[in-house]
């Protein structure tokens, strides 16, 4: 049976539960162990899909095809294992099966209660799909202390002592805040959270303490004290520059030794030569270019997390510092608006994204830098728009348009397949890894260096297939399709210094270790852009 560790957060919510909980893994699984992570988030939706991003940040897609919470997505960029449609559960998700199975006549007339019967169902959950792994690790959303979140701190609770010995260790994240007045870190609010947490009658084995400085020695000796626990139980997690550096301080620390201690795992040999390299690399830049994200989103730092994260891993890989300029679609209306936004770039991403609010500036985008030899991105809408700014301006069908925006455009250059209008949202997605094969030659075979790739997907609307031809004849190559269904992936123009967009959402696959190789050529385009211009 696999060991488990469950990490909660009290004090504050956005400490970086997920990212400590990835950074350990990490560590964990670079001892030679085979580690899965886990998100319980206590909102009743039943998955993040319909939330808008102004409520919860980015949407993530596993390989499976599973909408779920971001923090999936810091835990693949961390380690190597993939997660699945088991790896993110909801409140939602809990209820809803718990009610059908009420309906159907499972609990044989019994009350159906949260104890025992929402807990049970959690506690399912825990082990769900762990029996490929050694370790599984697992963030509860939310604060100690909300009434949404106790569910599963009672499931947690009952767990460990349904589990073999020393199969739990329970990880609580706090925040210790500087306090400027008098010049001190004040230990009271993690004192609280802990006494919270065992008012639920859970003991913290480990408490990571989050500060902007290092604690000293005498904080930490105090916090164990009040905390009922070992000095060497404190964790400092303090503020860094990249979180790429976190496993090496969680390791300076000395916390994943301590995991594999309470859990009785060997503490294994192993080193963390990534880690200083990479965040090496990002001390130390050869370079610096500017990148323009066009979105309506754009004053959310969590909307398009994966996005910033597969930049900063391509900036890694060339040993470039990126800088994003975050430009909102709904700003550029004419042409001044669109030389005005990215004057000084180097390059132009346009993200995914659904409704019609800024698509306009995006299309006015896509057709500046395709006119001005810039560096072009285009994901998922982005590649979209890409399609209609040419249908647009090149093949002078002025009407050209998404069936999205205008259901009744003569020129549905973007169109519903059959059967997909009115149905229901989220129902006819495409959702998670689809294959693609790549012509020989093209951009997006030489930064693949394969022919048949599999990327993830989030999307409803398709390229029409009758106008390919006639993007064909003026320059617009559609240079990966679906092999099943002759679909559309990828489209390039060849001749421009970088002009692709693709139908799929390569920022989900792009890792530290690992930076996605469309990204990887994108900023490689910009460093030439940006040393042209220079």
């Amino acid at each position: 049976m696999a060991k488990y560790i469950f990490i909660t957060g009290g004090v504050m919510s956005a400490l970086g539960k997920g990212i400590t909980g990835a950074a350990l893994g990490s560590l964990l699984e670079g001892r030679g162990y085979r580690v899965l992570m886990k998100k319980f988030d206590p909102y009743l939706n039943i998955d993040p899909g319909t939330m808008s991003p102004f409520e919860h940040g980015e949407v993530f897609v596993t390989e499976d095809g599973t909408e779920t919470d971001l923090d999936l997505g810091h835990y693949e960029r961390f380690l190597s294992s993939n997660t699945n449609k088991y790896s993110n559960i909801t409140s939602g998700k809990v209820y809803d099966k718990v009610l059908e199975k009420e309906r159907r006549g499972d609990y044989l007339g019994q009350t159906v209660q949260v104890i025992p019967h929402i807990t049970d169902m959690i506690k399912e959950r825990i082990t769900k799909g762990d029996d490929d792994y050694d370790i599984v690790i697992i963030e509860v959303g939310g604060t100690v202390g909300d009434i949404e979140s106790l569910p599963f701190l009672e499931a947690i609770r009952q767990f460990k002592y349904d589990a073999p010995t020393n199969s739990v260790v329970y990880v609580h994240v706090t925040y210790v805040p500087y306090l400027e007045t008098s010049g001190e870190m004040k230990t009271k609010p993690t004192q609280h959270s802990v006494q919270k947490l065992m008012e639920i009658g859970i003991m913290a084995d480990i408490l990571v303490c989050r500060s902007r400085y290092p604690l000293n020695q005498d904080t930490k000796s105090k916090t164990a004290r009040f905390c009922n626990l070992r000095d060497e139980d404190i964790i400092n997690a303090f503020d860094v520059a990249s979180i790429y550096e976190i496993p090496i301080m969680l390791n300076k620390e000395g916390m994943d030794n301590l995991v594999l201690r309470k859990l009785q795992l060997d503490e294994k040999p192993y080193t963390l030569d990534k880690w200083y390299d990479i965040s090496n690399r990002i001390k130390d830049p050869k370079h610096e270019v500017t990148v323009a994200m066009v979105g309506k989103y754009v004053n959310l730092k969590d909307t398009y997390i994966s996005l910033r994260e597969a930049l900063n891993h391509a900036g890694i890989h060339h040993q470039t510092k990126i800088q994003v300029k975050l430009v909102d679609s709904e700003g550029i209306k004419t042409d001044e608006d669109a030389r005005n936004a990215f004057a000084n770039v180097s390059g132009i991403l346009t993200p995914g994204g659904f409704g019609e609010r800024g698509v306009e500036g995006k299309i006015r985008s896509s057709a500046y830098a395709r006119e001005n030899n810039i560096p072009y991105f285009g994901i998922c809408l982005g590649m979209q728009v890409a399609i209609i700014d040419f249908a647009r301006n090149v093949l002078g069908l002025a009407d050209a348009n998404s069936q999205e925006f205008a259901p009744f455009t003569p020129n549905p250059v973007i169109h519903y397949m059959a059967g997909q209008e009115g149905a229901e949202k989220g129902g006819t997605m495409r959702l998670g890894a689809y294959e693609c094969e790549l012509d020989e030659g093209s951009l997006a075979r030489t930064a693949y260096g394969v022919k048949t790739i599999h990327e993830r997907h989030r999307h409803r609307l398709e390229v029409n297939q009758d106008y390919l031809d006639r993007y064909s004849e003026q320059g617009l190559v559609i240079s990966g399709v679906n092999p099943g269904s002759g679909l559309p992936e990828v489209a390039e123009i060849p001749g421009h210094p970088w002009f692709l967009g693709c139908q799929f959402h390569p920022e989900f696959k792009s890792k530290p270790t690992s930076p996605h190789p469309l990204f990887v050529g994108f900023i490689s385009a910009a460093i030439n852009h940006s040393s042209q211009k220079g």
